[in-house]
């Protein structure tokens, strides 16, 4: 089955840290680009980050650029987010999402992982 699966969200108080990861299955994820993508309550979709198949390059939203970092285990077939330093502003559902032809399109998303920063 062809599927992203979000876990480790939760409740946090500011200043605090989550690492969040996204199972694969389905399809050949070493191959694959991978997004995380947040909805904040009310508000659109944000993208957070992208990182290639081998995870040679890596981008960041300038709202989480030096607090978040994007990884994977290849080996695993896992996505992971690492936020730390968390701000209230932070608050949304997270989905990873895998990178279509273009970065910025989407073949697959995840259900997503709902992260609440408050005190």
């Amino acid at each position: 089955q062809v599927q992203l699966v979000e876990s480790g969200g939760g409740l946090v108080q500011p200043g605090g840290s989550l690492r969040l990861s996204c199972a694969a299955s389905g399809f050949i994820f070493s191959n694959a680009y991978m997004s995380w993508v947040r909805q904040a309550p009310g508000k659109g979709l944000e993208w957070v980050s992208d990182i290639t198949n081998r995870g040679r390059s890596i981008w960041y939203a300038d709202s989480v650029k030096g607090r978040f970092t994007i990884s994977r285990d290849n080996a695993k077939n896992t996505l992971y987010l690492q936020m730390d330093s968390l701000k209230p502003e932070d608050t949304a559902l997270y989905y990873c999402a895998r990178v279509g032809d273009y970065r910025g399109t989407y073949l697959l998303w995840g259900q997503g992982t709902q992260v609440t920063v408050s005190s």
